[in-house]
Formats: structure tokens, sequence, C-alpha cells
């Protein structure tokens, strides 16, 4: 947290479900972060192409994401969820997992963008020999050791945790907590 001009600015990170996949909801992340910044975010920085970024503000998750929806749909005609997570409340998520594959692009987080309702029986009967998941608050937790493209779980994410979610790798979850650390000591 940190003063701006009078104001209590926070940390925060964003994900944005479903762009630049396959050619749709095509979202530059130099356009994202330069119609951020001129909408009052303070050090917009993103990773990769798939829609995440960090970022400081003032206001809550909710608030934000709907200023972010707002200029995403003004800005770049794309309408797509974003979910928006204070920086803490997100390492703590990304420390919580349970699991330590080899191979970080195996194990993927699934950020719930509603009230999840589990289907545990869902889980077992499409589950692999070695695939596991596990649920927290504001997540799941999916372990595919036999490869997440040969998985049933990764296309029944949304089924298993009872609402929509946003997913991401291991491997960028833990860069995004890099980002967040470097801006926190900047």
């Amino acid at each position: 947290m940190t003063w701006v001009w009078g104001f209590l600015v926070v940390e925060f990170v964003a994900l944005l479900r479903g762009v630049n996949v396959g050619g749709h909801n095509k979202v530059p992340m130099a356009d994202l972060r330069r119609h951020v910044a001129n909408a009052g975010f303070w050090a917009p920085r993103s990773y990769l192409a798939s829609g995440n970024l960090v970022f400081e503000a003032e206001g809550t998750e909710p608030e934000l994401a709907l200023r972010l929806n707002d200029i995403l749909a003004q800005n770049m005609s794309v309408q797509t969820p974003v979910l928006v997570i204070e920086a803490n409340r997100f390492r703590a998520m990304v420390r919580g997992c349970p699991f330590a594959p080899d191979d970080p692009r195996h194990v993927h987080a699934a950020f719930f963008m509603g009230q999840a309702k589990p289907d545990h029986e869902l889980v077992a009967k499409l589950s692999l020999p070695g695939d596991q998941v596990v649920f927290a608050p504001g997540i799941m937790w999916v372990h595919t050791p036999g490869g997440f493209g040969r998985s049933k779980l990764g296309a029944a994410m949304e089924r298993l945790a009872g609402t929509d979610v946003t997913a991401r790798n291991l491997r960028t979850v833990i860069n995004l907590v890099e980002m967040l650390d470097a801006g926190a000591s900047a």
C-alpha cells in the first residue's frame, strides 16, 4: 500500500478471461497498459499476451474489475470477464498451492469468478491416474502429471468448480507474484 496524492493505493492482479486465444478477443498488452494508465491506474505491467496485468489503484476488487471491463469495451471493443485480486490475497492463494511438480505447466490454478460449487464426483469420474484436484477459497488447483492436454480435467474446469473460472499454469502465477514483489520493492 502506498499513499499517492492523498489516496491509498493498493497493488492488484487482474486476470482477463479468454483474451488473445485463437484469434479471439484481441487485446494488445501495450495498448491495454496505456489505456489503463490513462484511466488513472498506476504502474500497469503485463505478463505474456494472455491477459495478466499487475497494477496499483484505489478501489475494491469488484469496482476495479468493472472499471477494467469498461476500459476494454470502450477502448478495445472487447467484452470479456475480468477478475481482480488484491496482491496480498493473490500471494496467499499462490503460496497455498498443494503441489510441487517437476513441470509447473502440469499444475493449473483455476480462479473462481463466482461462488464455487465443487463437484467432487465429477473430479473422480474424469481424473486419470495421478490427476489431483484441490479446492481452496477462491481457487481450484489442478495437477495433471500426464499432461494438461491429455487430461479430461482441463476441459471441464468450470463444471468441476460449479462456476466460471479463469485458469493460469503454475509458472504464470509464480511469475505474477514475482512481478508483484518486484513492484513492491521498487
